[in-house]
């Protein structure tokens, strides 16, 4: 028979006071510790019998943990710097200057790179927690300093940030912006990793006096390290030098990101340059040399086919040309890895013809950061910092960013070449959408359409039940009305080549969709149904190429269908067959059950408040319409 608290439970936690005990150190220091190392707190399935039979409220930690504590050369250093904080304390006490000052030398520091080595043990892991140290980072960077904090930690914090923002823009990893009244969300994808961060807007920061800082600075320490650790690895994987050079005149000149100059290992400073005519007609692709190309590899079907192609096809296809970022990226020498991020698709060369002006009223740190980072250039006003590559009276300029009101009865503006005003949300829409849209309505002094987040699943949210804007159904309309248009014209082209063979089928009535293609059409993500659906098509003999398109035509009626059939909040009625089943269950699965009932009920509600307050909207708008007209 084992003794009580020898085993088990008992044995297995520690209470916070005595780990303390244990690690021979205070509190403030054990919360450093913990932090550093990623230690948290443990609920035990009984805290009566962790805690030895006592009821007490205490905080638990595993044992094993508390035993990895003290090896850690971090408390180590902390005792020490315990001992030189009374020793200083003495001589200071006594007088002895001279003592005090050579003690105050002899300060012992410590370094946490193997704490990073250790949480992180590959670049992936790393990546994978970026969100959180980004956060924190561009947050200190925009805190004013005071003596909670110090002015070299918020300098450190913005200058992280601006390096951040350097190799985004670099390396064209931007994908999503959203404004939102928190901040600014931003995700890139970094070698196959998302990462999202979160970016305040520029106003003045109320610092609130109850709020500790010392454990939010333990979490600094920890990602100014990691982040260090990261950025090394990250700039020198595209062959540029770590940390990049400051030009102090502009910095001081509030020139932003402008001030930081990348260099190239081996090459010198990377001069970003505007592209001759010459070296842009050197960059066109012809489509005729495409093709022959082709034909040279062999991987053309039919030769006679081909060579006539070649022939007919004499026109001119001029693909965008790269910008100088992209070019000096391209040799760059390899590496061992094979996930280096050089970023090729459509969407990050958006903005890669077009010249952008930003007015003195624009917040210029953020959209110089996103127009950048999908290829195009950026200059501004005076008042907002030195650095600017051109002039707001340049002709070349293509978009003028304005965010003031329009003063009635004023004269347009007039400005040589031809240039569309624009607000900053267009920017950002045109990112979300992956394409340029119309700027009629996001001219100067216009209401701006409703501005959606890119990070939520629409789809998703309807068959959830929960509430879709009306911006993201005609948006969804408009992308199926393209699609339904793009299908039309490749149908269209394969009934061409289909006319010359003989058709082994008499043409009639088209046939109705099989039962199970419905089916895999109404739940796309249904494997079972997926699957039953291409059995069906090899039983009656369809191509893997044709079952493709039959699905997802069906696929597209059948949202198209249930965007029309949804008219109202639908109440979640429990059925007498969902009741009696929910007797017939445990305890903890009832409870469960409950609260998931729970929510459902609670989406059900938000959502026709949502829909109730859209439909009071739409009616105040037709009566103030009706009042104009009349």
């Amino acid at each position: 028979m084992k003794r009580k608290g020898i085993a088990g439970a008992a044995k297995n936690y520690t209470t916070r006071n005595q780990a303390i005990k244990k690690l021979q150190c205070t509190l403030s220091d054990f919360r450093r510790l913990c932090i550093l190392k990623g230690i948290y707190p443990r609920e035990p399935r009984s805290r009566k019998k962790a805690n030895k039979g006592s009821s007490a409220p205490a905080s638990f930690y595993y044992s094993k943990d508390i035993q990895y504590l003290l090896h850690e050369p971090v408390l180590e250093k902390l005792r020490e710097h315990k001992a030189f904080a009374k020793k200083l304390s003495k001589a200071l006490g006594r007088g002895e200057w001279g003592l005090a000052k050579n003690i105050e030398e002899s300060k012992p520091v410590y370094r946490i790179d193997h704490i990073i080595k250790e949480r992180y043990p590959t670049f992936t892991d790393s990546l994978r927690d970026l969100d959180d140290a980004l956060s924190l980072i561009v947050l200190f960077a925009a805190l004013p300093a005071n003596t909670s904090i110090p002015a070299a930690i918020i300098s450190n914090c913005a200058k992280l940030a601006a390096q951040w923002q350097l190799y985004v823009m670099r390396t064209k990893a931007l994908r999503k912006v959203f404004l939102s009244i928190k901040g600014i969300y931003f995700q890139a994808e970094i070698q196959g990793q998302t990462v999202t961060w979160l970016v305040p807007y520029m106003f003045t920061q109320h610092i609130p006096s109850d709020l500790d800082f010392r454990i939010m600075l333990t979490f600094l320490e920890l990602y100014q390290t990691l982040l260090g650790f990261v950025f090394f690895k990250l700039y020198t994987d595209v062959n540029l030098v770590y940390p990049p050079k400051l030009d102090d005149v502009l910095d001081e000149n509030g020139a932003g990101i402008g001030a930081l100059l990348l260099e190239e290992t081996g090459k010198g400073l990377v001069v970003v340059r505007d592209e001759t005519e010459d070296e842009t007609e050197k960059k066109r692709v012809y489509a005729k040399d495409v093709r022959k190309q082709i034909h040279a590899i062999g991987l053309g079907g039919n030769d006679a086919a081909e060579k006539a192609a070649i022939d007919e096809d004499e026109a001119m296809v001029t693909l965008p040309a790269a910008s100088d970022e992209q070019i000096d990226l391209d040799v760059f020498a390899s590496t061992s890895s094979s996930d280096l991020q050089i970023a090729t698709a459509p969407t990050t060369t958006l903005f890669t013809s077009y010249f952008f002006y930003l007015s003195r009223e624009v917040t210029r740190p953020t959209l110089e950061f996103v127009i950048r980072s999908f290829g195009g250039q950026v200059g501004w006003d005076a008042v907002l910092g030195a650095g600017s590559p051109f002039q707001e009276n340049d002709p070349k300029i293509t978009h003028h960013v304005v965010d003031r009101p329009v003063a009635a009865g004023a004269a347009p503006r007039e400005h040589p070449g031809k240039r569309v005003y624009i607000q900053p949300q267009w920017v950002v829409d045109c990112i979300n959408r992956g394409t340029l849209l119309p700027a009629d309505d996001y001219r100067p002094g216009a209401t701006l359409p409703p501005h959606l987040s890119p990070f939520v699943d629409e789809d998703e949210v309807r068959n959830r039940g929960g509430y879709v804007p009306m911006e993201a159904k005609r948006i969804e309309d408009i992308e199926m009305a393209e699609g339904e248009e793009l299908d039309e014209d490749e149908d269209d082209d394969d009934e061409d080549e289909e006319d010359e063979a003989p058709a082994p089928v008499s043409k009639g009535k088209k046939a109705a969709p099989a039962p199970a293609l419905l089916a895999a059409a109404r739940d796309p993500k249904n494997e079972s149904l997926l699957h039953a659906a291409e059995l069906e098509a090899e039983t009656r003999g369809v191509a893997p190429a044709q079952f493709e398109a039959e699905l997802a035509a069906e696929t597209k009626k059948a949202k198209k269908a249930g965007g029309k059939q949804e008219k109202g909040p639908r109440k979640v009625d429990r059925s007498q067959e969902e009741q009696l089943a929910s007797i017939m269950l445990t305890g903890k699965q009832k409870k469960l059950y409950k609260k998931m009932a729970y929510s459902q009920d609670r989406k059900a509600e938000d959502t026709a408040k949502l829909q109730d307050r859209r439909k009071a909207i739409e009616k105040e708008k037709k009566k103030a319409a009706l009042k104009q007209a009349l």
